[in-house]
């Protein structure tokens, strides 16, 4: 389970090479063909190529297109969602179409299109092709669907009266609705960006003044009505600034949380989705009527601190077991508190758990004003940690080893679940092998998943890094090929490669350091 490390989270296959007289003939035939701009199909889905892609864009007023990698596994994952999501715009005549492209074959659209990434979904629009939208919406063919047909159509309803208004209020658990007097305002114009965007709420707009009334007001003013915490919350629209979309759509998603959040498989993605910077967590054992009440004095702490800070509760017995070992627990630890800092996951604990929610919001705001220093996991070394060839490091023993100004020091950080570091699994210890006797070099590696360090934040798995012998405390990050002979030649090079200079800076004694995963 991998949450952004938020909370904790390809291999080409050989082509058969054939004998020189069939290529060369198939090579003559390929001469000999003409291509063809004819639009071809699979699963609802055009199939765009380089001689065919003007003729789609020409006769399709909306195409999405998906440009992909055959062996790339998130596009894997995509085609069954992205087909059906085709199937569905199709069967409702809708003028928005999917299509795709390789772009490993494609090289060219590749290129015009700035393709560097897989997949990558872009969206035309009248046939314009040098300025394509990109695409912002779920990946799942329902989320597809809505994205494309907020831009096929009007992205927010127009409400005639207070009828159709209160209609539109009871329809579903979250509704927005623009109060504009005047649609083709600025303000207005910017709120219909913000529905074609946010697809996952129904959008709606009024400017009838039976309508304004029927809901208290006298000004433009953006509604979020829900079936759930204080019923309804509203943005007044600034009469001078007018609507800031980004804005905008951060409230919305922040205010359409519930207060208290249940951490589920349904509601982990509007969690972590939300971009609030802050999450304390009541972990508690819902088999257990006392722990149940536990979340009273939580929801009253957690007013004050709506969009700084998002409070969840996890049921260890449940789905939210699986995250327990991020934190370093287990069902035997609840109940307990834990808040964490999103944008580099440390983690703050009281000194001693107390769930009345005068002492929760005491601590939150210790926390928020930096008064509280996080708590920093680490695994108790194994015996032999230091007799391995490749040594096992741990938060403990991190310092000691990675600094020692007589030593350079290479260290993997490591995920145990991740498959890249599986790949490189062997060649590490290979490299362990190689180094073993060597007086001035160390080769360690650290599961991070189990073990934080205060002057390094790990945001991708496997993160290399390697700590030049002498003072200074500098670090280089490693981004080269992984085996054994490029990691040597690093080695042997004093830590660098001259075709590719690796970035250096400089460890503070506190603070972070945020390699790029």
């Amino acid at each position: 389970l991998v949450l952004s490390l938020a909370w904790l989270g390809l291999v080409l296959g050989d082509q058969e090479t054939k004998g020189e007289v069939v290529a060369k003939e198939e090579e003559e035939e390929k001469q000999d063909e003409v291509p063809s701009d004819e639009l071809k199909e699979e699963d609802s889905v055009l199939i765009l190529h380089e001689h065919n892609f003007a003729r789609a864009l020409s006769q399709h007023q909306l195409l999405l297109v998906e440009f992909y990698a055959p062996w790339c596994g998130h596009c894997q994952r995509l085609a069954p969602a992205y087909a059906e999501a085709a199937a569905t715009l199709r069967n409702e005549s809708s003028p928005a179409r999917l299509a795709k492209v390789d772009a490993t074959a494609q090289t060219a659209l590749a290129n015009e299109f700035g393709i560097t990434s897989y997949p990558t979904l872009k969206l035309f629009r009248d046939g314009n092709r040098t300025q394509p939208l990109a695409y912002t919406g779920p990946m799942d063919a329902e989320g597809i669907v809505r994205w494309m047909q907020r831009r096929a159509g009007p992205s927010a309803a127009l409400l005639q009266d207070p009828d159709s208004a209160a209609a539109f209020v009871s329809s579903q658990d979250l509704v927005v609705i623009g109060f504009f007097k005047d649609l083709g305002s600025k303000a207005a114009q910017m709120f219909y960006e913000v529905a074609s965007e946010v697809v996952e709420l129904p959008f709606a707009v009024a400017k009838a003044a039976d309508v304004f009334q029927a809901y208290g007001l006298s000004a433009d003013t953006v509604c979020l009505f829900k079936k759930f915490d204080e019923g309804r919350t509203d943005f007044p629209v600034d009469t001078m600034q007018g609507l800031d979309a980004a804005e905008l759509t951060r409230l919305l998603r922040v205010h359409s949380l519930k207060l208290v959040m249940e951490f589920t498989s349904e509601t982990s993605s509007k969690i972590f989705g939300a971009g609030i910077p802050h999450h304390m967590i009541l972990f508690f054992n819902g088999s257990s009527p006392a722990q149940l009440m536990l979340q009273d004095g939580f929801r009253e702490a957690a007013g004050g601190f709506r969009g700084k800070v998002l409070f969840v509760v996890v049921d260890v017995t449940g789905y939210g077991g699986e995250v327990l070992p991020f934190f370093g627990l287990s069902p035997a630890d609840a109940p307990t508190l834990r808040l964490v800092k999103m944008e580099n996951n440390r983690k703050y604990q009281m000194e001693q758990d107390s769930f009345s929610d005068v002492a929760i919001r005491t601590f939150v705001q210790a926390v928020l004003d930096g008064r509280v220093k996080p708590r920093l996991l680490s695994a108790e070394p194994p015996e032999d940690w230091d007799t391995r060839p490749v040594k096992v490091l741990v938060g403990k023993t991190f310092e000691q080893v990675a600094f020692d100004e007589t030593k350079n020091v290479f260290v993997k950080f490591y995920a145990p679940w991740c498959s890249h570091c599986q790949a490189m699994a062997a060649a590490w210890e290979e490299l362990g092998e190689r180094y073993k006797d060597h007086e001035d070099i160390v080769i360690a590696e650290l599961d991070s998943t189990a073990n934080e360090l205060e002057n390094i934040t790990i945001s991708g798995f496997p993160t290399l890094h390697y700590f030049p012998a002498g003072p200074g405390r500098k670090i280089v990050e490693y981004k080269s090929a992984r085996d054994v002979e490029t990691f040597s030649k690093f080695l042997e090079n004093g830590g660098t490669l001259p075709e590719e200079p690796p970035a250096v800076s400089k460890v503070p004694t506190s603070g972070t350091h945020s390699p790029s995963p």
